[in-house]
């Protein structure tokens, strides 16, 4: 009941200053917007108000239903074009706005009470919530996909504007390193498999594996959901891992014991969908010995010394001695994928404390062309490793300029020409859409004002 009450009580407040004119009735729900032939409902216009409306700067009940309505033209297009987002790519934002939502809300009864639905409904509302988002992204992202601008056309739209108009690019840094992975005693290795066995023979007992999965696997995120993980195609999981699970056929059966780079695993399968697989699985990471750890510290610092003595380059030490796999190729230069697919080894500070913390505030330290002392950090796959880090470059913050940041800049002039034909997409959609608005809907100052025709 209190959940219930701080519900509308947002609801009222809210409304003194900006409501229409339902607002103040007793109206349960109702259609609002029609877009073709879909509908917006007043309650999908205030789930989105009291989650998003105190971010935003103009009026929700005007914004949040145009928004809406765009989405929908999206949708309806990719609907046309056979445009599609995968189950496995929905999910991890799913996993992750709903991992986020339980540790604000303290836990996930307390979410459940909040949001006055189950975990199993909240997962799917948020499913489908996430299903729209990205396949509208996909359908802009297929609009846009010609946009390119050559390099004149660059310096062409930044050559009059004044310097303090110009992109303020933060500071920036590259960085080399050298991995060692502490060594894993064959007692240690044999521990885990034996665990791993004990928790096949409970579930060919009876025992539930979800159960199992819940208690004992160590990968955060699916052992929440009792070790299920979302459908994934082969290329998207490691190759030791894919050729145990696709080989499975029985929902009923639990694996061989299977190494990969994250651990040691047993799966169940759960479903098969043309060629796309749904399993759960239990992760177990060996246990890193200090011994081991101190082990590889000590080797690093030598290798360090050897460097500083001039006997070999970090170069070649990454090439011949790093064990991460990623790096060992590149000289040892970390690289940095950005959002849009492109990669650069340039990482502003904050992406590098999502590629590791430890490793940021290493570097942070560093003046360009000094190597660190060892220590220790979490790889992408989880694994506690030992590494010397070098700090090759740091660019401060500075206005972009053509010399350094063209490529910056000629992102900035592909997002407007972007911009510039959804706007002229968006605009001809609706000169062809059958748009309905609601009388008490109307008073808007639209973004696009041809919503009322």
């Amino acid at each position: 009941m209190k959940t219930f009450n701080r519900f509308f009580l947002s609801l009222l407040f809210g409304c003194i200053t900006h409501c229409p004119s339902w607002a103040q009735t007793n109206i349960i729900d109702e259609v609002v917007w029609v877009v073709g032939d879909e509908a917006i409902l007043r309650s999908d216009v205030e789930k989105i108000r009291v989650e998003y409306g105190n971010q935003m700067d103009g009026n929700p009940y005007c914004m949040i239903p145009e928004q809406l309505a765009i989405q929908k033209l999206f949708l309806h297009q990719a609907a046309i074009d056979s445009i599609e987002v995968s189950d496995a790519e929905i999910n991890q934002y799913v996993e992750q706005d709903i991992n986020q939502k339980i540790l604000t809300a303290g836990s996930k009864e307390k979410l459940e009470e909040y949001m006055r639905m189950s975990l199993t409904q909240i997962r799917e509302e948020t499913f489908e919530q996430y299903r729209n988002e990205l396949t509208a992204r996909r359908m802009r992202e297929q609009l846009t996909k010609d946009v390119k601008v050559t390099p004149a056309e660059v310096r062409r739209h930044f050559k009059d504007l004044p310097e303090d108009s110009l992109p303020l690019i933060p500071t920036q840094v590259e960085v080399q390193i050298v991995v060692l992975q502490p060594r894993i005693p064959a007692e240690e290795t044999d521990r885990i498999k034996e665990e791993l066995r004990t928790y096949t023979e409970r579930v060919n007992s009876g025992t539930s594996f979800s159960t199992l999965a819940r208690l004992y696997s160590e990968d955060p995120a699916s052992a929440r959901q009792g070790g299920e993980m979302p459908y994934y195609g082969r290329a998207e999981l490691d190759p030791a891992f894919a050729n145990v699970a696709f080989s499975l056929t029985d929902p009923k059966k639990v694996s061989k014991i299977v190494q990969s780079e994250f651990g040691y695993h047993i799966i169940q399968l759960i479903d098969k969908r043309g060629d796309k697989i749904k399993c759960r699985h239990i992760l177990k990471r060996p246990q890193v010995q200090q011994a081991e750890i101190d082990e590889a510290i000590a080797r690093l610092d030598s290798i360090t010394d050897d460097i500083k003595k001039e006997k070999f380059t970090f170069e070649d030490a990454a090439a011949v001695i790093s064990e991460d796999k990623d790096t060992r190729n590149n000289h040892g230069i970390l690289s940095n994928m950005l959002e849009d697919g492109e990669q650069t080894t340039r990482f502003e500070m904050g992406q590098l404390s999502k590629v590791s913390p430890e490793l940021a505030r290493v570097v942070e330290a560093l003046q360009p062309g000094e190597i660190s002392k060892a220590f220790t950090m979490l790889n992408s796959k989880g694994a506690q490793v030992c590494a010397v880090a070098k700090l090759r470059n740091r660019i401060p913050q500075h206005r972009a300029n053509m010399a350094e940041d063209f490529q910056v800049l000629r992102k900035v002039v592909e997002e407007k020409r972007s911009e510039e034909v959804i706007q002229k997409w968006i605009k001809e959609k609706q000169a062809k859409t059958y748009v309905r608005i609601n009388e008490d809907w109307r008073g808007c100052e639209f973004q696009y004002p041809g919503w009322i025709k």
